[in-house]
């Protein structure tokens, strides 16, 4: 089975559209949370995420917190700047259907799926070896993947020496799956690794393969819109760079 995994789309429909588009033909997708924040176009990106068939889809806590549930007061003055306006042009139905999703982890086959990690599936940032260390005992399948952090790497556990190490992914060079593994796909709205390019990856269930990608798409587009909107400024200049 070939799945679509990505993460963190960050109200950006222009970086999902180019994302949907470059995977092509896939059995599922698998999408690990924050459908919205930061990003001009909260609607339709919940729009086109609804459209999409076999879909298994998380909360991350800018979701939490759009539809409610969690203090805005939690987030940096940027970030609930933009949540208020998220807030304020969300759609009723589609605030709706993001209520009927769960911020919990989810196994899926061989794959455990979580926004933040396995631990604490809202907040917690699997940044480095320590931070990946901690959760290894908080799943029992051969790979975790995770978004949050919005950046595309890997984190593998010797099965000896359960020594931990950090892999930079590298586009379109495939990663063969072992015990233990956590994964991210990257940010498809709002990378973090100084490549601007929508992230995402496709896990194949039968090679147990990992296949990290990137694709372009029109910034400046996205950006006009942020600042149509006005958004904060700086959302609109890190898209860019992709810091």
């Amino acid at each position: 089975m070939r799945v679509l995994v990505m993460s963190d789309i960050h109200a950006n429909y222009t970086a999902l559209e180019a994302v949907l588009k470059d995977a092509g033909q896939v059995d599922e997708t698998w999408c690990l949370g924050d459908l919205v924040g930061y990003g001009p176009d909260p609607n339709a990106v919940v729009e086109e995420i609804q459209d999409i068939p076999n879909l298994t889809c998380l909360l991350g806590n800018h979701d939490v917190a759009a539809i409610g549930k969690m203090p805005l007061e939690t987030f940096n003055g940027d970030a609930r700047r933009s949540l208020i306006y998220h807030e304020t042009v969300l759609s009723a139905s589609n605030l709706d259907y993001m209520r009927t999703l769960s911020s919990n982890t989810k196994v899926c086959g061989d794959a455990t799926l979580a926004h933040g990690s396995p631990r604490d599936p809202l907040w917690e940032y699997i940044l480095n070896s320590f931070s990946a260390q901690l959760n290894f005992d908080h799943f029992n399948t051969t790979s975790c993947f995770v978004g949050h952090s919005h950046i595309q790497c890997s984190f593998m556990m010797d099965g000896i020496s359960k020594r931990v190490t950090l892999g930079q992914t590298t586009p379109n060079v495939v990663v063969e799956l072992r015990p233990k593994i956590i994964l991210n796909p990257g940010s498809v709205g709002q990378p973090r690794d100084r490549d601007p390019r929508a992230a995402y990856a496709i896990y194949d269930t039968e090679a147990q393969t990992w296949t990290p990608r990137r694709v372009s798409y029109n910034i400046p587009e996205v950006q006009e819109r942020i600042r149509s909107a006005g958004l904060p400024e700086k959302h609109a200049l890190r898209i860019a760079d992709g810091w």
